[in-house]
């Protein structure tokens, strides 16, 4: 038999973030992730004080995935790549939003994350005021979308996914007009990918940035 490799709080991490990917937030435990790694729950204390302490652990892990805006790069494409970047672990494991929303106890890849975004934004020429109110926003999109994505009764990346749904429901939004036109307007190519609106809406918040930006 082969010699059992040693538990360690990045193999535990691991194992978590499997154990939600495949059963979501709810089935987060420590006897869940010791059954993943086929040992007791006690032995994961040993390297890692609870559940508490590994929610928090699993919360910088989602943010040590997130892409950095790179230092020598322009604020709107550092803005970009981060947004994207986060969109897409967002979307990989839809348990982080809520998992990210329940956490008070911020980790170094957090503040990383954190100190990078904000450093491409005064390097940019952003002052603190509009630093903030920039990360704010780009976060509140980045989210929206990604929670938008993971509830749609479609698969938002398949091009007729929609055409189905909207086929399916258009008796019902029949009686009213504007949604109707929506739809009707969106998917009578015979194809709508809801994913290729983040760009769009990204860029729309960008341009006002850059707007408030121009006035200082």
């Amino acid at each position: 038999m082969g010699e059992r490799r040693p538990l360690t709080e990045q193999r535990i991490v691991d194992a978590a973030v499997a154990v939600a990917d495949e059963g979501g937030y709810a089935a987060i435990s420590m006897r869940n992730v010791g059954k993943r790694l086929g040992v007791e729950a006690m032995s994961l204390y040993h390297h890692i004080a609870g559940k508490d302490a590994l929610l928090d652990a699993l919360v910088d892990r989602i943010f040590a995935m997130i892409e950095l805006p790179p230092p020598d790069v322009p604020w709107r494409e550092g803005m970009r790549l981060r947004a994207a970047s986060a969109r897409s672990v967002l979307v990989a494991h839809p348990w982080a939003l809520t998992l990210i929303d329940s956490r008070s106890h911020p980790g170094p890849a957090l503040l990383r994350h954190h100190d990078a975004v904000i450093g491409c934004l005064r390097r940019g020429g952003f002052s603190i005021e509009l630093a903030a109110q920039a990360f704010s926003v780009i976060d509140a999109y980045v989210y929206g979308f990604a929670l938008t994505e993971r509830n749609l009764p479609f698969d938002p990346e398949a091009g007729d996914g929609a055409v189905d749904f909207a086929e399916g429901a258009s008796a019902a939004i029949a009686p009213y007009p504007y949604l109707a036109e929506l739809v009707s307007h969106l998917t009578s190519a015979g194809e709508y990918r809801f994913s290729d609106q983040f760009e769009e809406g990204l860029g729309v918040i960008l341009d006002q940035l850059e707007r408030r930006l121009e006035r200082f």
